[in-house]
């Protein structure tokens, strides 16, 4: 008998830095030889593309978000099933789910399949917080009525990682800790910036039980009519013209000023005039940033944004940032 393959599910809500965690973990000398399925929340996929190269297999979930009773619950489980015919090339899986996920159904999904049960065993559900903007969510009064990601993503964590604590002051990122409490109060809490944090407390810990799960969630391998917020919505926009990087900022500044408060996330892989690098885009409400990243590959340069919020105008936002093209 193969020793079963442990499973880290990382999740967490819009921007909390699970892309930047999956970066510094696959960066990072730890002695895993580690597999990947991601899964984001938007028509095009961006954070395949953030994540930096290395020898671990992606694989990208892109039938919805992967907490939805469907086809892309049943993606997740032929991946594993593909990746358990080949299992001597990792030691350790991760999966990053999208900033929307309920992580219960993800969860399950590693119960509800014999095959895949018998094979690989799930470590820890890790949950990280945003301390700068994780109470807006947690207290979002649009949500009354509905499922809020933000706390589901608390209550089932074995792990929680209060990150961005350099935004914050000592005693907010106290508060954060005591709210966050509130709803677990058993899992243990590690403070970071950059998501950078001791990977031994959280790979390879053992830290799932199926029994304290049940005892807290007794429907939890049941399906779960699970619905997103129906506030939110995705626009996802390409462009084959470089931007002016001068323009572009300035626009980008000036309209999360005013709309910073409905942009709950904006990413992308911009091609900007006279750079010859890729240039990431990454911002949560007000807070962006601007970067060039590596150089662009063989293929076409074009640049791909995907915004994630409330009241998005889809013809505005195209509007305006072609008036920011070179």
């Amino acid at each position: 008998m193969q020793p079963q393959v442990p499973v880290t599910i990382l999740t967490g809500f819009l921007g909390s830095g699970k892309t930047t965690l999956l970066n510094y973990i696959l960066t990072q000398r730890h002695g895993h030889r580690i597999a990947v399925i991601e899964n984001e929340f938007g028509e095009i996929n961006i954070d395949s593309d953030l994540v930096v190269a290395a020898d671990e297999e992606i694989f990208e979930l892109t039938n919805g978000c992967v907490c939805c009773v469907g086809s892309a619950r049943a993606d997740l489980l032929r991946i594993l099933q593909e990746l358990m015919k080949r299992r001597e090339k990792f030691d350790h899986i991760l999966v990053e789910t999208s900033g929307l996920a309920d992580p219960t159904p993800v969860a399950a999904t590693f119960f509800v399949d014999t095959e895949v049960a018998r094979q690989v065993s799930l470590d820890a559900i890790v949950t990280l917080v945003d301390a700068k903007h994780i109470g807006g969510h947690l207290d979002d009064p649009s949500l009354q009525g509905h499922d809020n990601q933000a706390v589901d993503q608390l209550v089932i964590a074995d792990r929680i990682i209060l990150n961005k604590i350099d935004l914050v002051r000592d005693e907010e990122a106290d508060e954060t800790e005591r709210r966050v409490r509130r709803y677990n109060a058993t899992a243990p809490i590690i403070r970071s910036n950059h998501a950078q944090v001791a990977l031994d407390q959280i790979l390879g810990i053992g830290a799932f039980s199926l029994a304290q799960t049940q005892a807290v969630a007794p429907d939890f391998l049941d399906d779960h009519d699970h619905q997103h917020d129906p506030s939110l919505d995705s626009v996802s926009l390409v462009f084959e013209q470089p931007f002016d990087r001068v323009r572009l900022e300035a626009h980008l500044k000036d309209f999360l000023k005013q709309r910073g408060e409905d942009v709950f996330r904006l990413k992308g892989i911009l091609s900007i005039a006279g750079e010859p690098r890729r240039v990431v885009l990454q911002a949560v409400h007000r807070i962006m940033d601007l970067r060039a990243a590596d150089a662009w590959g063989g293929g076409r340069r074009e640049s791909r944004l995907v915004f994630i919020g409330r009241k998005l105008d889809s013809a505005a936002l195209e509007r305006g940032l072609r008036g920011c093209l070179a």
